[in-house]
Formats: structure tokens, sequence, C-alpha cells
């Protein structure tokens, strides 16, 4: 009977050490800090990605010819 008592507070101890490192995995994954570091990296990384970044400073170039036209007419 007291091997059954300890067999399972040592079972209920392990799942309680096991809870914790699970619960410490979800507050890692969602730290706000840390997602908002990876969408700045993913988003560095298509901004530079050559299709992307002459396309953006072509719709740039021409909205700037757009306004310099508006202020001078």
């Amino acid at each position: 009977m007291a091997d059954d008592t300890d067999r399972i507070e040592q079972e209920i101890a392990k799942a309680r050490e096991e809870l914790a490192g699970t619960l410490d995995q979800l507050a890692e994954r969602a730290n706000p800090q840390r997602l908002a570091g990876d969408a700045k990296v993913h988003a560095l990384a298509l901004v530079n990605r050559p299709a992307v970044k002459y396309s953006l400073m072509g719709v740039g170039g021409v909205l700037a010819i757009l306004v310099v036209r508006k202020i001078v007419s």
C-alpha cells in the first residue's frame, strides 16, 4: 500500500514537471516580442526579393511623379 502511494506521488510529480515544461514552451511560442521579430524577419526577406524590391521602387517612382505633377499643375 505504501509502495502504491509513493509510486502515485512520483507519477504526479513527474506529470507536474512535464506540464510545467509544456507551459514554458507555450509561453515562449506566444511571446509577442518573438512573434513581432519573426514577422519582421519574414517581411524583410519578402521585400528584399528582387521582384518585390524593384516593383516597389517602380510604384514609388510613379507616385513621386504624380505628386510632383499635381503640385506643379
